[in-house]
């Protein structure tokens, strides 16, 4: 049986007030069963929250900032912020390092933009495998890849689609964090970067500046702020923006997508994508830095 929330006028005006782009809230579940989960969500590639599917596991009640110092604070951990992309930085090469202990003692000190990005906590912390479970949505997980993600106040990713376009599962644990969606099809009023995975790193999602983005005003999306528990599911190729409202951090767990167009999309994108790029930054350094950032606004304006 499936439990639907449906959204108050003031939790809707909340989100209109604080995010003035075309987006519309994620449906929100209590729970949910397989055949739900693929009829309503899987098959049409939409998103949802479920909020209490997690609640037996040991991770729902041990899972916090202190015990994640507790049981990897020795653990030397990559650090990223909200800096431009340089054309001397590799693939996803962190910004700094830091020892955990070292690093959630900073997230609660004070706001910091450093984020623990694609952290596996199975490979670095294998005791903590047997806090989690992967639920049965009727898919099959990639279960060598469970990510660790960690934000201070403020912090946030830029606009992105993940390079293997999977289907993601994001448990969030501990604080509050804003999560804006779009889907594929809203690509061309995004201001997407050629070569890459994002959008224009100086646009600001939460406060878009439309004298300077008009295009953004086109596109429509999809909002939703996670609490401790919640899952919330991104299909297919999605473009995301995460803003920690207050320090906290999340899991990941990934399944292969399954859209041929996406999956033919993701080898592309390893393969190819990823290489010219790389070739590319070689070859002109900052200059095609430069080029890709003037080309997605030339693009964009075509729209």
């Amino acid at each position: 049986m499936l439990f639907i929330i449906e959204s108050d006028y003031s939790r809707f005006y909340k989100f209109v007030i604080k995010n003035p782009l075309n987006l519309t809230e994620i449906h929100r579940v209590k729970t949910i069963g397989k055949e739900d989960f693929l009829t309503n969500y899987f098959k049409p590639q939409k998103p949802v929250v479920i909020e209490k599917l997690i609640g037996d596991w040991p991770a729902f009640s041990k899972w916090s900032l202190d015990h994640m110092k507790e049981v990897a604070g020795d653990k030397t951990v990559p650090l990223y912020d909200d800096r431009p992309v340089d054309y001397k930085d590799g693939f996803n090469e962190p910004h700094a390092q830091m020892k955990m202990s070292e690093y959630i003692d900073l997230l609660k000190k004070e706001p910091t933009k450093y984020r623990i990005f694609l952290w596996n906590l199975l490979k670095e912390v294998p005791e903590l495998q047997n806090d989690f479970k992967y639920p049965d949505f009727g898919i099959r997980f990639l279960k060598g890849l469970p990510m660790l993600f960690f934000g201070g106040k403020d912090s946030h990713t830029f606009m992105h689609y993940d390079i293997d376009l999977a289907n993601i599962f994001h448990f969030h644990f501990e604080g509050q964090k804003q999560c804006i969606l779009f889907d594929q099809k809203q690509s061309k009023y995004l201001y997407k970067i050629p070569y890459s995975l994002i959008t224009r790193e100086d646009i600001d999602f939460c406060k878009p500046d439309y004298k300077k983005w008009p295009a953004l005003q086109k596109a429509k999306g999809f909002i939703t702020n996670l609490e401790h528990g919640n899952i919330l599911y991104i299909p297919e190729g999605y473009w995301h923006h995460m803003k920690y409202i207050t320090p906290g951090f999340s899991m990941s767990l990934r399944a292969i997508a399954r859209n041929p167009k996406n999956l033919g999309k993701a080898i592309y994108n390893i393969i190819v994508m990823r290489s010219i790029d790389s070739l590319m930054r070689k070859l002109q350094g900052q200059k095609w830095i430069d080029w890709k950032n003037d080309y997605a606004i030339k693009r964009t304006l075509k729209f």
